[in-house]
Parts: C-alpha cells; sequence; structure tokens
C-alpha cells in the first residue's frame, strides 16, 4: 500500500500556505475519492487531543465556523478517527471536506497560526450579518410605508363608500393590526433608533405646524389661499385645500400660509357649505370624524390664542353648525378660555354668534355669558335687530340673565316710538344716536318675548315696549301650515300665559280674538308632536307600582306633563339629557321655565333626571326612590 502524505507536513508555514489551503478547501471541484479517501483515512500526524464531556461548550465560534459546524451539530473534534484503510463510503463522500478542515486545524494550531485563521474566518462573516441586517432594515422599512398606502386608501373607500360590507370594515381593522405589529418588528431594529427618529419627526411636524406667529409670513400666499378657500363650492372642496397645505407645511414649506385666519376660514367655510345645501346630520357627523377634519380642528384649537375676534367667532359658530349637540364638547370650553380674554375686542355680530354656539350646542358657559353681557350693554348701540334678538335667545335657552344688557335696554328705550313690527325679515342696524325705529321681525318679536319669559324679567320697560307691538299682528294671519308661524305662536302664547300666572297686576294680556287665534296655532298637532324614549316608558311602568292612579301625558295651561295625580295636583316630569347643558347638567332655560311656570299653575312638581336614575341599581331600588320622592312632595 503507498504511504499517505499527512496533510499537516504538506502544509508550508507562512500565512500564504494558509490562504493557499483555504481557497483549495473552498474550490467547487471535488478531488477523486481514490486519493483523498485513502489519505484521509490514514492517522493524522498529531495525535487527537483528550475530548472532556463538555467540549462542545469549549469549542470557540470561529473555529466551528471554520469547520462547517453550524449551531446544533455535533463538534466535528469529537468525531472518532476512521480505521486505518477504510474506505469512504458513497452517503459519507459529502463528509471529506469537513475531515480535511480538521486536519488542517490541527495543524494550523500546532504552528501558531490560529490567530491569523481566526481574522479570516470571523470577519467576513460579520460584515456579512451587518450587510443582512441592514438589508431586513430596508426591507421592512418599504414594507411598513407600503402597508400604510394601502390603510389609507382603505379609509377613503370607507369614508365615500357608505354602503360597503362589514367585512371591509373587518378588513381595516386586520391591516391595522398587521401595521402596529410590523411597525412593532421594525422599532425593535438598531436598539430602537428608527422608531425614535419617528418620533422626533412628529414632534418636529407638531411644531412646525404650531408655529403661527413666531414665523415669518408670504402675505402673497395666505391671500391666494384664503381666495381659495373662499371659492371652494363645497365642505370637501375647503377640507381638501386645507389637507394639501398642510401637508407641504409639514414637508418644509415655509413660511406657512396656514395662518389663524386661514384656518377660521377653513372651518366657517366647511360650515356655511353644508348649511347651503343642508347638510343632513348624520353626514355632518361622518364628515366631522373623518381624520382630515379633526386634524384640522386640532390645529384650530393650537391657532386660537393667535385668532382674531372675528376668527374665534367664526370657530364657534363653525364647530356648532357641524358638531351639533354631540360633539366637540371641549373645543367650546377652550373655546370660552380664550372668548374671555378677548371679549373686549369683540362687536356686536361676535357677541351674538358665540351666544349662538354655544346655546345650540347646549354648552353652559357662566363666565363667558357674564362677559359678554357686560360687552353687549357696552357696544348696544351698535347691535342689529338680528343681533339682539339673538344673544338675547341664547341666553335665555342656556338660563343665563344678562342683567347688564336688560338695563342698558331700559335706558336706551323709554317711549314706543322708537319701536316699529313688520313681518318681512329686512334688517337694519341701529344709529348712534338712536335716533330712528327700532323694525323686528316677527319671529324676532317672538324670540325677544320669549327669552323675557324665560329669565323672569318680564316686568322690564323694554320688554313693555315689545310686547306692545305684538298688536301689530291684529290684522296678520297667524297659519298652521308653516313651522315658523307655529314656532312663533307657541312663543307668544307661553310669554301670554306667563303674563296671566306671574304678572298679572301688569294688565299685558292679549286681547282675546288674537290670544285664541295663537292659542289654536300653538295648538296644532304637527308642533306638538310628541316622542316617549325608553326611559320615559321605563319610568312610567314603575309608576303604576308605587299604588297610586297616574294620569299620563296630561295637559296644564299648553305644557303637557308626562304623568300627574289629578286629585293631589302632583305633576311629575322626567327629564332626559336634552333638558340639561351637557357639560355641567344645569336646566336649560326651557327646563327651568317650565318648572316655573307648573308650579305657578298651581301643581306641586316632582322631577326626576336621567342622571339620577342611571345611579339607582335596580327595579326595586328605583322603586323605592320613586316612593320616597313621591311622598315628600306629597305631604
Amino acid at each position: 500500500m503507498e504511504a499517505a502524505i499527512p496533510l499537516g507536513l504538506a502544509l508550508p508555514r507562512s500565512s500564504t500556505g494558509i490562504c493557499s489551503f483555504s481557497v483549495l478547501l473552498k474550490s467547487s471541484r471535488k478531488p477523486s475519492l481514490s486519493c483523498f479517501g485513502r489519505v484521509l483515512g490514514k492517522p493524522a500526524l498529531f495525535p487527537p487531543r483528550a475530548v472532556s464531556e463538555d467540549r462542545a461548550d469549549a469549542t470557540p465560534q470561529w473555529q466551528l465556523d471554520f469547520l462547517g459546524a453550524g449551531a446544533g451539530s455535533p463538534d466535528p473534534l469529537e468525531e472518532e478517527e476512521e480505521e486505518e484503510g477504510e474506505e469512504l463510503l458513497p452517503a459519507e463522500a459529502t463528509d471529506w471536506c469537513v475531515r480535511a478542515r480538521r486536519s488542517a486545524l490541527r495543524s494550523i494550531e500546532a504552528r501558531g497560526l490560529a490567530p491569523s485563521l481566526q481574522r479570516m474566518v470571523s470577519t467576513p462573516k460579520k460584515k456579512k450579518k451587518a450587510a443582512a441586517k441592514k438589508k431586513d432594515l430596508k426591507k421592512a422599512a418599504a414594507e411598513l410605508k407600503r402597508r400604510k398606502k394601502q390603510l389609507d386608501a382603505a379609509l377613503e373607500d370607507e369614508d365615500g363608500d357608505e354602503g360597503e360590507d362589514d367585512d371591509d370594515d373587518e378588513d381595516v381593522v386586520d391591516d391595522l393590526r398587521d401595521m402596529d405589529d410590523l411597525e412593532l418588528r421594525v422599532a425593535q431594529f438598531a436598539d430602537g433608533m428608527f422608531d425614535e427618529k419617528r418620533q422626533r419627526n412628529r414632534e418636529a411636524f407638531v411644531q412646525t405646524l404650531s408655529r403661527f406667529s413666531a414665523a415669518p409670513s408670504n402675505r402673497s400666499k395666505e391671500v391666494s389661499l384664503n381666495r381659495s378657500i373662499v371659492q371652494a363650492q363645497t365642505a370637501d372642496e375647503v377640507l381638501a385645500l386645507t389637507v394639501e397645505v398642510i401637508a407641504d407645511v409639514a414637508k418644509g414649506l415655509s413660511p406657512s400660509p396656514l395662518t389663524p385666519l386661514n384656518i377660521a376660514t377653513a372651518l366657517h367655510r366647511i360650515a356655511k357649505n353644508m348649511e347651503a345645501v343642508s347638510m343632513m346630520q348624520t353626514h355632518r357627523l361622518a364628515f366631522a370624524r373623518q381624520r382630515d377634519m379633526s386634524m384640522l380642528v386640532g390645529l384650530a384649537m393650537v391657532a386660537l390664542p393667535e385668532c382674531s375676534p372675528q376668527g374665534v367667532s367664526n370657530i364657534a359658530w363653525a364647530l356648532s353648525k357641524i358638531g351639533g349637540d354631540l360633539l366637540y364638547l371641549p373645543e367650546m370650553d377652550r373655546i370660552a378660555d380664550v372668548a374671555i380674554t378677548k371679549v373686549q375686542e369683540f362687536n356686536a355680530q361676535n357677541v351674538a354668534n358665540v351666544a349662538g354656539a354655544f346655546a345650540s350646542m347646549r354648552q353652559s358657559a357662566p363666565g363667558l355669558f357674564s362677559a359678554l353681557a357686560q360687552r353687549a350693554a357696552q357696544i348696544l348701540q351698535t347691535f342689529k335687530e338680528q343681533e339682539l334678538a339673538q344673544f338675547l335667545w341664547g341666553c335665555a335657552s342656556l338660563n343665563e340673565c344678562p342683567h347688564p344688557l336688560l338695563d342698558a335696554l331700559d335706558a336706551a328705550f323709554q317711549n314706543d316710538a322708537r319701536f316699529q313690527c313688520h313681518v318681512s325679515d329686512v334688517t337694519s342696524k341701529m344709529h348712534q344716536e338712536m335716533d330712528r325705529p327700532l323694525n323686528f321681525s316677527r319671529d324676532q318679536i317672538g324670540n325677544i318675548a320669549w327669552s323675557y319669559a324665560v329669565i323672569g324679567q318680564m316686568d322690564r320697560p323694554f320688554f313693555l315696549h315689545i310686547w306692545r307691538t305684538l298688536s301689530q299682528f291684529e290684522e296678520q294671519r297667524v297659519s298652521d301650515q308653516y313651522r315658523e308661524d307655529m314656532m312663533f305662536a307657541s312663543q307668544v302664547y307661553l310669554a301670554n300665559q306667563s303674563l296671566k300666572l306671574e304678572y298679572p297686576n301688569l294688565g299685558l294680556c292679549l286681547r282675546s280674538d288674537l290670544e285664541e287665534k295663537i292659542t289654536r296655532a300653538g295648538k296644532s298637532k304637527r308642533f306638538n308632536q310628541k316622542t316617549t324614549s325608553s326611559f320615559q316608558k321605563e319610568v312610567g311602568r314603575l309608576l303604576y307600582s308605587t299604588g297610586h292612579e297616574w294620569v299620563r301625558e296630561y295637559a296644564i295651561n299648553g305644557y303637557t306633563v308626562d304623568a300627574v295625580l289629578v286629585d293631589e295636583k302632583l305633576a311629575f316630569e322626567i327629564d332626559g339629557p336634552t333638558h340639561f347643558s351637557r357639560n355641567l347638567g344645569i336646566p336649560l332655560g326651557h327646563t327651568a321655565f317650565k318648572r316655573r311656570y307648573i308650579t305657578a299653575s298651581g301643581w306641586k312638581l316632582v322631577s326626576l333626571s336621567l342622571q339620577e336614575w342611571d345611579e339607582l341599581q335596580g327595579e326595586f331600588e328605583q322603586l323605592e326612590y320613586l316612593r320616597r320622592i313621591l311622598d315628600i312632595e306629597a305631604e
């Protein structure tokens, strides 16, 4: 048999020899089995070292990498030597490289060249691992960007197509969940560097949009944007224009044309375009819940301190028209705080619009209304008839009595010659000298009369002049075909009844023929249509368990009471959320007036609110509570 040449003696002692051998081992050409099989089958020149039981743990990772052993593979250094003269079997042909590297490794270690081999093995792998990590980061970031674009498109489709199946909503939720998982994985790369950068970009975006007064201005861009907003024909067009500018500012547009004036104008035009097409309330709420619309309202709240009094007024009016009494509760609180600081700069229109906005949204603001009343008294001469009627109506709706304004009105108008009433809606502006009559329309007269009745100030001189002008309507036909007529008739009827009950000494009741005409219109079925809530039905069912004979939907001098005990003259009112301000829970003007009116009619009144009812646990406790409050009031 031909003597085998040990591999260890075949290697030169230079690093060049190591490199040459490494290249040889990595070559894709496979040597003949007749040669290498006999060579690798002979015992190595250097006998194997003793191996302990935990040898795998002691073997350096670079040696395992050199020998081709991955994680979980047996240590090639622990493999037993092949018996002398044994040929490689076909199944073992793939192990020749590992055996050759093992022999080479021992020879290299014996010659003290292990550090050089370690650098050759370890360095390229680290670079490869770093490059792979960077590649994975780029791939994940690209995937995140793609998924976000898909999600934005899905959300836009959802807003535009209300009739889509619920499966689309589930897909959007799944996309959100998947995107959150993807963001979490991306944030874990580079020790959270990606996530931190995203947070910094977001903060920079907010700061860029919030710097309204500090940044330099570009008057031409501001005017151009304002003109485009005003000329937009729909609410969607206004929002699209504004969002486009917001995106440009976020990308670095400077100076920003998105001034507080333009933000206020955008919200005002959105609401105005909704009013122009009489958009349904459900559609307005859906529009308000859009992401872009929420962002615009948020920017308006940031810019509010920098807005002019007209801007504050426009924003308050716009939110009341867009959200009604269902949205923007914290936003209106912020408007109240800012408006108080600017109230001395308000004109008559600002005062009237802010008061009307808070009243229509059932948003109590005692401090603001006190300041508005003071300001209204100071600028009384500048009020138009419509503005005066609107401000008084707003105060009465929230049960806020504007004493300073009432005193100013009593002092300014001393005789009937200053009053003139007509049926048309033509309005005019009061002169500073107060030398011409006021031209109130019919609806304005009705609003003012109702307002004075609600706040309990019907003995005021100004109200006496207003009430006497109602005689001019004797020749006018009050129709029950239009809601405007019914509203006017109802307001005048309640004011007339209040004069009978609370101010009989004034002798200001309407003549019998005119009173009959107004009463007939006010009692129209169309106007008095009443809906019974589930809350009222639930309480009404338990009322019969108290042992009393209740009469439901009982009429008392024009008012309908939920339930009464006729013999005891006990009236029971079930007041839902619409009877109270939505933020403070204070009874609204119409609720307070009804309670006072029924009491003045000689009835004992018990009121139960939804909030009180919700605090009770179970029917037993609810029934006991009803019995307790009814017994107290009936004694």
